[in-house]
């Protein structure tokens, strides 16, 4: 779509903070005017409006607004019904990425190395002590530990559920996702993890060119929800 304002700026809000283009408040598909509770976001969502299509009558996308996307998802599609959102993320503690290791015993020790400090967190900071096993056959979880990580995942606001179901599909795992949302991990450092099987087998093979677009692609997607959840809390 073509840009139709010259300026963009962060100002208070009923409930929070919005975006004014030219004075008028950005709003959501439904029609609401988009609000956040942090006056540290709306001015980075202000920023991607001030910069998006260059100058008035430019060409933009929403891919140029990606912190008023996961924004507009939190507050129109994520919080009038949570549970959906809380479900679904909250099953990917079934099938962790991190309870799952490697057959070749040098990739099996550095995943043990790594990981297992992430699951000792799980398990002390979540309740949630997780099985591990090698290979690909699935390894049934403890009924308590899945609770304790679903009742983690439901704690969380709509704005860090946002950010939550970009992460945790991104690195494939509950544990990590929910490790970056509480400040344990960076997000990089996430990434690196999640891809600790890629690089151990491109040491050996050489990077491939397509996986590795792939990766940086997700990296990226990784640190956006991670920053919209820096900024949310200020």
């Amino acid at each position: 779509m073509k840009r139709f304002w010259d300026s963009a700026a962060a100002a208070p809000q009923p409930g929070g903070f919005g975006v004014l283009l030219d004075g008028r408040p950005v709003r959501l598909p439904g029609g609401a005017p988009l609000v956040v509770p942090a006056a540290a976001l709306a001015e980075a969502i202000a920023e991607e409006w001030a910069r998006a299509g260059g100058a008035k009558g430019g060409e933009m996308s929403f891919a140029d607004v990606p912190l008023t996307r996961l924004a507009g998802t939190a507050q129109e599609r994520i919080a009038p019904d949570p549970a959906p959102v809380v479900t679904a993320l909250a099953r990917y503690g079934e099938t962790d990425l991190l309870c799952y290791r490697a057959e070749d015993r040098r990739l099996a020790a550095e995943q043990a190395a790594q990981w297992d400090p992430l699951l000792d967190w799980a398990a002390l900071q979540l309740d949630a002590p997780l099985r591990v096993t090698a290979g690909l056959m699935p390894v049934p979880q403890d009924a308590t530990a899945l609770a304790a990580l679903r009742r983690a995942v439901a704690a969380l606001g709509a704005l860090e559920l946002s950010a939550l179901g970009v992460l945790v599909p991104g690195l494939g795992s509950l544990v990590l996702g929910l490790a970056v949302v509480h400040g344990r991990l960076e997000a990089a450092e996430a990434h690196r993890l999640a891809t600790l099987d890629e690089a151990f087998q491109e040491r050996f093979w050489g990077t491939d060119a397509e996986a590795a677009a792939r990766r940086a692609r997700i990296g990226a997607e990784v640190a956006l929800a991670a920053r919209l959840v820096a900024l949310m809390r200020g």
